[in-house]
């Protein structure tokens, strides 16, 4: 597996001996005791970063650090990066924590869109403001708000349909605002998406998806076919349950769509898990999701699919070692092949592994061990690059990696 990291990780690393803290799980960790705080908005002092990789190989990155949005394209696979390109800035209001992260698309031309939240007040209420580009990246617009409803809105997350359709979804608040504004006390938030004709230019009408969601988990979406994305998120079930579901959303529906629970983990909590479900679906339609779970039923990170459109889904399958702290799964799918990974914290470092299967989730090889570091890290994400599949993950001490994965049995 090549590892990939730019020019600059090893300047920095002899520069900025900081204390770093990272968060997974509720398990708080430090590493290497420092002098300075990193502060600039380049990528060496990012804590989150999300990758898109355009046709002809351009690999464009977002990023948040300094209270700053900023992409990036890189011409090497990761290895060095053009001019930082600022989209805007809100310094200590940039919503950066957690499960947040500015997120990034694009047509595989020339257009790229890049939605990201801020917060509007001390209470946490944020918005999401969408910036597009139409000259692969040469100029952005003026970043603007996604929508016009004052309510909060957090934790985007972006897809396109084969026919180029965009689609986004975020955690909505304005049900909850409404209950407040009566007396009534409502918990989360809710699951809203609209859709775009003209890649982010406009957007339909938005519409609720599901009006009890977790308001602090990221959502995982994934184009299934034409105008249509299946979703995964950790709703709110009768009784307080935070466990995760999957639904379908149209561009053309108009009422609720039916909502399936993947699994019955049974985790009753009013707090924020920080940690949301990853969701990829197959040629063959499979759905494969994996989360994070501290339920009374099951505990850890797993994996489960449905051949029949979410409404059954296979016997949860825990990923890692039930001994180790294992946080942040991710699963991603190219054709009928599907690729796992997360994150595990040993006590010192953080290491990335992997699963592989070839036959749709049928059959897994062996884990391994993609990479490891002793400072910060983000989560794990997986992305394509002309049927190949990449691990992207930024580090603090190493530097930014983009490492192939390979096809292990």
């Amino acid at each position: 597996m090549k590892i990939v990291r730019p020019l600059f990780y090893l300047a920095f690393v002899l520069s900025h001996q900081s204390v770093f803290s990272q968060s997974d799980g509720g398990h708080e960790h430090t590493a290497h005791k420092t002098k300075e705080v990193c502060v600039s908005m380049g990528i060496e002092c990012a804590n989150a970063a999300t990758p898109y990789m355009s046709k002809d190989g351009t690999l464009w990155l977002s990023w948040t650090a300094g209270g700053a949005i900023s992409v990036a394209k890189s011409d090497d696979l990761g290895h060095t990066f053009g001019e930082r390109i600022e989209i805007a800035n809100h310094q200590k209001s940039l919503d950066a924590g957690g499960d947040a992260r500015a997120a990034i698309t694009g047509d595989g031309v020339n257009k790229i869109f890049v939605a990201y939240g801020f917060f509007k007040d001390n209470n946490w209420n944020a918005q999401i403001n969408v910036s597009t580009s139409v000259d692969s990246g040469q100029h952005f617009s003026s970043p603007r708000s996604l929508i016009k409803d004052s309510a909060s809105q957090r934790f985007p997350a972006v897809s396109v349909d084969p026919e180029g359709r965009l689609v986004i979804v975020w955690i909505d608040k304005r049900l909850v605002a409404r209950a407040k504004e009566n007396g009534e006390d409502r918990l989360g938030g809710s699951i809203a998406y609209a859709w775009s004709e003209d890649f982010g230019q406009t957007f339909d009408v938005e519409k609720i998806a599901n009006p009890n969601s977790c308001e602090c988990c990221r959502i995982g979406v994934v184009s299934s076919s034409k105008g249509q994305a299946a979703l995964a998120y950790r709703a709110i079930f009768p009784g307080g349950v935070r466990d995760h579901a999957v639904q379908f959303i149209d561009e053309k529906q108009t009422k609720l769509a039916k909502i399936y629970p993947i699994s019955d983990d049974n985790w009753k909590t009013d707090v924020c898990p920080h940690q949301g479900p990853s969701i990829a679906v197959s040629k063959n339609h499979t759905l494969h999701t994996v989360w994070y779970t501290q339920g009374s039923n099951r505990k850890g990170i797993f994996y489960s699919k449905s051949n029949e459109q979410g409404s059954k889904f296979s016997k949860p399958i825990r990923l890692g070692q039930e001994s180790k702290s294992e946080t942040r799964p991710f699963v991603f799918a190219i054709e009928n092949k599907i690729w796992i990974v997360w994150k595990e914290f040993n006590g010192s470092e953080s290491i990335i592994w992997t699963r592989f299967s070839k036959d749709d989730g049928n059959k897994w090889g062996p884990d391994h061990k993609v990479s490891q570091t002793s400072g910060y890290s983000d989560h794990p994400l997986l992305i394509e690059n002309n049927g190949e599949v990449f691990l992207s993950w930024l580090t603090r001490l190493d530097g930014y990696q983009f490492i192939k994965l390979d096809e292990i049995q």
